[in-house]
């Protein structure tokens, strides 16, 4: 038998994990309806995929994120799991792409995919870039604050407004493209596709909003850190629906609604960051959180990068198997900055 606080220890952790576990589950379960019922929304109310891709779908697949954030923010008070968890889904999001060109077999995912989606790619660039400011001048500078919130982060929901507008302007001129009526949705109904979506919305963002207090208890428990639980843990099991949508998406053959959702949800995970900050009443999330969540911002930045480049000029196929060459180098990128941070997070 073993001591009693290391049985008390292994139960604590074992219930930390099984409840990491069932709130996955629901995220995952959820999620698979996502993309089918997106897909319904698109062609019944002739919005567009890329439309309903990154302005509903990808408002939808973030959630877990903010109410993730929010709640280590304001409940827990970790304002390294709340940056932590918004930044490194972003990374993560990217990786996605990767799993889907394994998923869509024929060619790279990005091989047809219309410039229409490069908008997508900048702007997040850029409201990474001010997170990345804001995380460097805050411990280092006494940034100016608007009642309690920071500079920084006002600039940051300000550009995600604005280029959220710009962008599904844009996108007006090409919602008169007629859309091909599928006979598989003939069952459903407009009314009847929009309370299914959010039905499943609902189910993610509870189990997002308990993802918050799990994560916090597996710091603890196992010694981890704040910073490296966020980025890894938390930003991949609250990434699961744009993971899950975006492999449904792919397999019905609506490849925009894939890859609006990955990149809608980093614009907002970035422009989230503010939102954030608003609920940290301790001060600037950007002065309190751990220097290594740059790291994840910077590689979040250069991951944006590759798959612009990816978009502009398309890849002819894959370079051995289902391996196209931005997919290997997005993993990469990945897996090295969460071990960076996980090294970094030890010290």
């Amino acid at each position: 038998m073993y001591p009693a606080p290391i049985r008390l220890l292994y139960n604590r952790q074992a219930l930390v994990w099984l409840q990491f576990t069932l709130c996955l589950a629901a995220i995952l379960i959820a999620g698979t309806r996502l993309a089918t019922y997106a897909d319904v929304v698109a062609e019944k109310s002739q919005l567009g995929r890329i439309w309903v891709g990154l302005a509903i779908v990808a408002m939808v697949t973030a959630m877990p994120e903010m109410a993730t954030g929010i709640s280590a923010a304001a409940l827990v008070g970790c304002p390294d799991l709340a940056m932590g968890t918004l930044i490194g889904s972003c990374c993560f999001n990217l990786s996605i792409l990767a799993v889907l060109d394994v998923v869509n077999k024929k060619e790279p995912m990005l091989s047809r995919i219309s410039n229409r989606h490069l908008p997508g790619v900048r702007w997040g660039m850029v409201l990474l870039a001010i997170c990345a400011v804001g995380m460097y001048l805050g411990p280092r500078l006494s940034i100016p604050t608007l009642a309690w919130l920071s500079i920084p982060s006002i600039f940051v929901i300000v550009v995600y407004f604005g280029a959220i507008r710009r962008i599904l302007n844009a996108e007006r001129q090409f919602l008169s493209e007629e859309m091909e009526s599928s006979a598989r949705y003939a069952r459903y109904t407009l009314k009847g596709a929009l309370v299914r979506f959010f039905a499943a919305a609902a189910v993610v963002v509870a189990a997002g909003i308990w993802l918050a207090h799990v994560g916090d208890q597996i710091a603890v428990v196992t010694g981890w850190g704040s910073s490296f639980v966020g980025n890894l843990l938390l930003a991949i099991a609250t990434s699961a629906p744009e993971l899950v949508v975006g492999i449904t998406a792919v397999r019905i053959g609506s490849a925009d609604i894939a890859i609006a959702d990955i990149l809608g949800a980093n614009m907002l995970d970035a422009g989230m960051v503010g939102l954030v900050d608003a609920f940290y009443l301790r001060g600037s999330l950007f002065a309190y959180s751990m220097p290594g969540n740059l790291i994840i911002i910077l590689v979040a930045i250069v991951m944006s990068a590759v798959v612009g480049v990816a978009i502009y000029r398309p890849p002819r196929g894959y370079i051995v198997w289902r391996l196209s060459w931005y997919g290997p180098l997005l993993v990469v990128l990945y897996i090295a900055a969460a071990y960076v941070l996980f090294l970094f997070g030890r010290m």
